[in-house]
C-alpha cells in the first residue's frame, strides 16, 4: 500500500455570504473543493432575511421568453446563465431543502412558509455538512500583487489569504447597513477593472408635495392605479411617502425614470386613478350627479375616488380643479406628477451599475484579474422586483462556480 498522502483539495475564497456567494460555495464544495466564505458582517444572509419580510419572492413563473427581457440591456449576457439554472431548478433546489414553493396570483414564486429564515437555516446546515468554513467580520481590503485577497479582521489586524481562486460576491450598494456598501468599485477600478457608476434601482422617487398633502397622506397606499411614462403604462399599486412615491409600480419604472431625471433633471408621470373605467364613462357618471355638491363628494360618488386620489388631482393640477365633466374625467385618467429625483442608495432595493460585462469572460472571471471571479448584484445588471433579482443572483453564482471549476481543472 502506498503511503503517499492524498493531494490537498484546491481552495477557493468566496467574499460575500449572500445568495450568490452561498450557492457558489455549495456548488464548489460538492465538487470537492475546499471553500471558505468571508463576510464583513457578523451574520450570514442579512439581505436575504430582509427580502423575506415581504414573503421571499424567489423567482417568477412566467415563461423564459417573457422572463429574460426583464433584464434589459443585460439580457443577452444573463440569458445563458439563467437558462442553465432556470426558475424551475431554483424551486427544486428550495424544495430539496424542505421549503416547498407556490405560485402567487401575480405569477411570483414564494416558499410556502413566506419566510426566509427556515430556508436559510436549512441551507446553512447543508453547507456545514459539506465542510464549508465561514469567517465572519472579515472585511475585504483588496488584493496583493499576486491577486490574493487581503482581509481586515475585527481586531484590526490584516491577513492575506492564499487561495487557488477567489470569487467576489459582495453585492451592490443598496441597503448598505445589511453589508453591501459598494466599496468594491474603487478597489477594482484601481486594478484596471471597468466599473460603471452605482445607481439606485427599484427605488422611490421624489416630488414636491404640498405640506398639507404630505402631512395628511404620507404612508397612504394607492391600490387602484396605473402609471404612464413615455410609451409605458403599467397597472398595480404604489405608496405615497413624505417625499414622493414608492412601491412596486414605481419600482417597475425606476430605470427609465432614473435615466430621464439624470438627463433632463425631471420626469413627469401620469397617474390613472380609475384604470378600470374609460374617460367617457367617468364623464357620463360625473355629468349625471346632482348639482350643488362639493367637488370631493361628486368625485367620491361618481368615480369612487378616495380622499388621497382627489388630493393627488389637486397636487398635479393645482388646487382649483375643473368643474367640467369631460375635463375632470380627463384629469382622473392622467394626473401629471413631476418627479425630480430618486431616493438614495440606502433606500433602494437593488443597485444598477457595477462591474462592466465587457471585463468579464464567459466563465465569470475578470479579464483584468485572472483567477478572480464575480457574481451577483455587483455586476452591471438590474431587473424589476418580482423574483428576477434573486433568480439572477443564484444563476450568476452557479455560473461563477462552474467557471472556477473549469479553470482549476484546466490548470490541474
Amino acid at each position: 500500500m502506498s503511503n503517499t498522502p492524498s493531494p490537498m483539495p484546491r481552495s477557493v475564497a468566496i467574499i460575500g455570504a449572500g445568495p450568490s456567494g452561498l450557492i457558489a460555495a455549495e456548488t464548489l464544495a460538492k465538487a470537492g473543493l475546499a471553500v471558505t466564505v468571508h463576510d464583513r458582517m457578523p451574520s450570514i444572509g442579512r439581505k436575504l432575511l430582509m427580502a423575506g419580510r415581504g414573503g421571499l419572492n424567489l423567482t417568477h413563473s412566467e415563461p423564459l421568453a417573457s422572463f429574460l427581457p426583464r433584464y434589459g440591456a443585460a439580457s443577452s449576457r444573463l440569458a445563458p446563465l439563467i437558462e442553465a439554472f432556470p426558475p424551475a431548478e431554483l424551486r427544486a433546489w428550495a424544495e430539496a431543502l424542505g421549503e416547498a414553493t407556490f405560485v402567487g396570483s401575480s405569477g411570483r414564486v414564494f416558499p410556502t412558509s413566506m419566510k426566509a429564515s427556515p430556508l436559510l437555516r436549512a441551507w446553512l446546515r447543508r453547507l456545514d455538512d459539506l465542510g464549508i468554513r465561514f469567517r465572519l467580520r472579515d472585511e475585504w481590503q483588496g488584493f496583493d500583487a499576486d491577486r490574493q485577497p487581503i482581509f481586515r479582521h475585527a481586531d484590526g489586524s490584516t491577513e492575506t489569504v492564499m487561495a487557488d481562486a477567489t470569487l467576489l460576491a459582495v453585492g451592490g450598494a443598496s441597503w448598505p447597513r445589511l453589508g453591501s456598501n459598494g466599496a468594491f468599485a474603487d478597489r477594482l477600478w484601481e486594478k484596471g477593472v471597468d466599473v460603471t457608476p452605482l445607481r439606485p434601482a427599484n427605488v422611490g422617487f421624489r416630488t414636491s408635495w404640498s405640506d398639507l398633502f404630505k402631512t395628511r397622506f404620507a404612508g397612504t397606499p394607492l391600490k387602484a392605479l396605473a402609471i404612464g411614462f413615455q410609451d409605458i403604462t403599467l397597472r398595480g399599486e404604489a405608496m405615497v411617502t413624505a417625499h414622493g412615491l414608492e412601491g412596486g409600480l414605481i419600482y417597475a419604472l425606476s430605470a427609465p425614470l432614473r435615466d430621464a431625471i439624470a438627463r433632463d433633471g425631471h420626469a413627469t408621470i401620469h397617474l390613472d386613478l380609475a384604470p378600470g373605467r374609460s374617460a367617457a364613462e367617468l364623464s357620463a357618471r360625473i355629468g349625471a350627479q346632482k348639482p350643488g355638491q362639493s367637488l370631493s363628494n361628486l368625485l367620491r360618488k361618481a368615480a369612487h375616488l378616495p380622499p388621497v386620489a382627489i388630493n393627488l388631482m389637486r397636487e398635479g393640477n393645482g388646487p382649483a380643479l375643473p368643474r367640467d365633466a369631460d375635463a375632470l374625467a380627463s384629469l382622473i385618467k392622467a394626473v401629471p406628477i413631476r418627479l425630480t429625483g430618486t431616493e438614495g442608495l440606502e433606500r433602494a432595493i437593488s443597485t444598477a451599475g457595477g462591474v462592466a460585462w465587457n471585463g468579464i469572460d464567459d466563465g465569470m472571471m475578470l479579464k483584468a484579474l485572472p483567477g478572480v471571479f464575480v457574481a451577483g448584484e455587483m455586476i452591471d445588471w438590474e431587473a424589476p422586483t418580482g423574483g428576477y433579482l434573486l433568480q439572477a443572483s443564484f444563476a450568476t453564482g452557479i455560473a461563477a462556480a462552474k467557471g472556477i471549476l473549469a479553470r482549476l481543472n484546466a490548470e490541474a
